[in-house]
């Protein structure tokens, strides 16, 4: 996969040394996806606090295998969502997806929110590898919505 220097750096840094992987108690859901595309498989765990008013992302640990994309993305998804409202949170996917199905050619400046997850946008040139990016997001957005929070 062609990547740019710098995001290749990025996604190479993270896949090295994922931040907040291991699954850890205590937790308030957990969910788990599959990708039977290329078999990456992910166990998400989320702690939240706050009233109903505001929910908050006070943790989020995984256990993830698969590919390098779909780990690196993940560890990445973890630094942006942990202390972000659940709405934040399902914003921020929504904006990754975005990212990854537009062209890499696209000029559109990205929201600065997505932090180094920016680094997955040469992602949208392999169609096969969107899902492997969107992994631990889906089982995000999946976990907030089977603990009645769907943003």
């Amino acid at each position: 996969m062609l990547l740019t220097a710098e995001h290749q750096a990025i996604i190479l840094a993270h896949y090295r040394d994922p931040h907040h992987r291991g699954l850890r108690e205590p937790y308030d859901t957990e969910t788990r996806h599959f990708n039977p595309m290329c078999g990456d498989d992910i166990t998400l765990r989320i702690r939240l606090t706050g009233d109903d008013g505001t929910v908050v992302v006070d943790d989020i640990s995984y256990d993830v295998q698969g590919c390098s994309v779909s780990q690196a993305a993940v560890s990445v998804m973890t630094d942006l969502a942990i202390g972000c409202s659940v709405h934040e949170a399902n914003a921020l996917h929504t904006d990754f997806a975005a990212l990854l199905r537009h062209p890499v050619a696209d000029p559109e400046p990205w929201p600065l929110r997505l932090g180094e997850a920016v680094a997955f946008r040469d992602v949208s040139r392999y169609p096969a590898r969107v899902k492997c990016a969107l992994l631990g997001w889906v089982a995000l957005r999946k976990a907030l919505a089977d603990v009645g929070c769907p943003g």
